[in-house]
Formats: C-alpha cells, sequence, structure tokens
C-alpha cells in the first residue's frame, strides 16, 4: 500500500510513550516526538530504534523468521506492537532460545516461567513480553503494591479503544481496563478514559473522530486501527492473557515472575 505508514514511524508512536516517563530507551523522548510529528525517517531515528533494547530483539527475531532484512519493516513493527501473521511464523525453539540468549542469566528462576509462556504458545508480540518477561504479574499478591502492578500491567500493554469525543490534543475514549479478581486477568466492562493524541498539537494521530478505534499505550493514542489491525491486537492480547491466567493457576502469581 502506497500510503502506509513507514515502519520506523510505526515504531516511534508505539514506543514514545514509555520512552517519555523514561522506562525505556534514549534519554531524549522529544527527539522521538519531533520524529513521529513531523514523519522524517532517517538514519538517525533507526538508530534511536536500536536502543530499545526491549524492543527490538524482537523485531530481529520477527524479521528473520519472515526473511524480511529489515527490523523496521512495517509488517514487522507492526506484529510486534499489535499482531499480524507474521507472528505464527516463529516457532518455540527460535522464541525459547532468543529468551534463552537475552534473559536467563538475568532471570534466575524466573527464567522457568518465561520458558513455560513460550512453551504454552507464546509469540514474540508486546503482550507476552508484559505479562510474560516483566515481573509485574507476580507482584499481583503482594496486597501492599497490588493495585500498583494492576495499573501498569494495563497501562503497558497495548490496549484498544472507541473514540467518544476529541477536544485538541485531548481525546476520550471508551475502552476495557484490565481487572484482576485473586486468580485471573481479565478485561472489564468498557469505561471511558482520557488520552491524548499530542502535545501543543505535536503528535502523531490526526483528524480523529468518533467511532473511530485505535490503539492506546500508557496514556496515548498511538494509530488508528482497522477491522483486521482489531482483530489481530485482540486476538494475540487475549491469547497471552490465557497462558499467563493457565500459569498463574497452577503456581501462583507469586512465582510467575515473582
Amino acid at each position: 500500500m502506497a500510503d502506509r505508514l513507514p515502519g520506523a514511524l510505526l515504531f516511534v508512536r508505539y514506543a514514545f510513550p514509555p520512552n517519555e516517563l523514561g522506562y525505556c530507551g534514549p534519554s531524549d523522548s522529544q527527539e522521538l516526538l519531533a520524529y513521529g510529528a513531523t514523519g522524517v525517517v532517517d538514519r538517525g531515528l533507526a538508530a534511536l530504534a536500536r536502543q530499545f533494547d526491549g524492543a527490538w530483539p524482537y523485531l530481529e527475531l520477527i524479521a528473520g523468521a519472515a526473511g524480511i532484512s529489515d527490523p523496521l519493516d512495517h509488517r514487522v513493527v507492526e506484529a510486534y506492537w499489535v499482531g499480524n501473521p507474521l507472528l505464527d511464523r516463529i516457532g518455540i525453539t527460535a522464541l525459547g532460545n532468543s529468551m534463552e540468549q537475552r534473559l536467563r542469566r538475568h532471570t534466575g528462576r524466573q527464567f522457568n516461567m518465561i520458558a513455560e509462556s513460550v512453551l504454552a504458545g507464546g509469540v514474540p508480540h508486546h503482550s507476552f513480553h508484559v505479562f510474560g518477561v516483566y515481573p509485574w504479574v507476580g507482584l499481583l499478591s503482594n496486597d501492599r503494591i497490588a493495585d500498583q502492578a494492576l495499573t501498569v500491567l494495563d497501562r503497558c500493554r497495548i490496549r484498544w479503544g472507541r473514540v467518544d469525543s476529541v477536544t485538541g490534543d485531548q481525546v476520550l475514549v471508551r475502552s476495557q481496563p484490565l481487572t484482576w479478581d485473586g486468580r485471573n486477568l481479565r478485561l472489564g466492562e468498557p469505561v471511558l478514559e482520557t488520552v491524548r493524541r499530542g502535545v501543543n498539537g505535536s503528535g502523531f494521530v490526526k483528524q480523529l473522530a468518533p467511532g473511530d478505534w485505535v490503539s492506546l499505550h500508557w496514556d496515548w493514542v498511538c494509530d488508528r486501527l482497522g477491522a483486521r489491525q482489531l482483530a489481530d491486537l485482540r486476538r494475540y492480547s487475549l491469547r497471552q492473557l490465557e497462558i499467563t491466567n493457565h500459569e498463574v493457576a497452577h503456581s501462583g502469581p507469586a512465582t510467575v515472575l515473582g
């Protein structure tokens, strides 16, 4: 498609929100925002993308399995953040080996649970990293920080919402928050939340209208979703939730990445 957004710019849209908060990637988040807002694609942007050491190895893995030379190809970037059939080309062995090389030394006994996520059908989607690699699921059983853990899991995952109204840089969307009942992570009933599409008019997604479906990361609108993208994001996200809930049921949340 001639009008498809370059993959590097799609990456910026999803990577900027946690980068702005200081959670990952290079130190100058404003540089990323400028790239995303102006639509410039150059070697400097690719160099910034490689500094996201959580996401970049997944892009390399997806690209390699698909025979795509550029990890910032639009199809590859979309597969990681939103989901698409490229994910189903990555076998258990390839993902398991990648996790072994990247994480075993740093995660100790937690690695066994990461390995179980892979064996249960995990794929290199962002939801796998959020629920299968990050430690927050294991903190849900800690009453002191359970609410914080649930909030981080909810904000860090790529979620979807439907636009209710737009006022300047603010967008009111209806989305399903993540819930935890002590045994299972689920999506709750839709609620209204306010998110951003820009700062002082500088942002990523323009011309939003009520009824549009959008992807959300932390408190930002990342992209407008078509029917296929929405279905894929739902499918891969719910697939990982099912895997995580199965692990919690058999091991308890304190054991799963605790």
